[in-house]
């Protein structure tokens, strides 16, 4: 069990020392807990350090349980097996979709302002506080690739075992401190894990 997300992080950064002081790495937290983790991160590397606002798409009758996500420019995955199992029709999920993009956008002017996110050839390192789903970082690779990033590393603290067998084939490295079977929150794995808040996002990136 971690003691908060900055001990995590310190943990984490450990295991990512070959991409210490290179320019071409930009270290990128999920936000918003995601954020904090890739803070600590990007000191310990020297490395530049920005937010990406992803919002998850819950089911309908269950909004804890991530069926999607979106991602900046429009870009969403959808988890199809979960989709299709839940009888989920494709008006559902547009209306889902325009729904969660809205108020990913509104986060991100909130979060970031109008500032580009500089993607083009850099070694990315993706950062959240604990993968349950993969649903949130799946589709923050798909607007990375999109973007042309030079290759994508995944770091996490934590990630259920099952999602971790299914999603690694996608990214260049997945790094990892526990890989859990019985996965029920990201914050069963944390001692003290308070929710983040925009102001604390916001100043991170000051």
């Amino acid at each position: 069990m971690f003691e908060d997300r900055q001990q995590a992080g310190f943990l984490l950064a450990q295991k990512l020392e070959k991409f210490a002081d290179k320019p071409d790495v930009l270290v990128l937290g999920l936000t918003r807990g995601g954020v904090i983790v890739a803070k600590v991160i990007s000191t310990f590397l020297n490395a530049s350090f920005d937010a990406l606002v992803v919002r998850k798409i819950g089911a309908p009758e269950n909004p804890e349980l991530a069926i999607g996500a979106v991602a900046p420019k429009n870009t969403v995955f959808w988890n199809e097996e979960l989709v299709k199992s839940l009888r989920i029709t494709k008006e559902e999920k547009e209306n889902m979709r325009i729904l969660k993009g809205a108020e990913r956008n509104l986060q991100e002017k909130l979060l970031r302002g109008n500032k580009p996110l500089a993607i083009l050839g850099k070694t990315v390192i993706l950062v959240d506080d604990g993968v349950a789903t993969g649903a949130s970082v799946l589709s923050a690779l798909k607007f990375l690739k999109k973007q042309k990033a030079k290759e994508v590393v995944l770091a996490v603290p934590i990630i259920a075992k099952d999602v971790l067998r299914d999603i690694k084939k996608y990214f260049d490295m997945v790094i990892s401190l526990k890989i859990e079977k019985e996965f029920y929150a990201v914050g069963q794995f944390y001692k003290d894990f308070p929710q983040v808040s925009n102001e604390e996002v916001i100043k991170l990136l000051k």
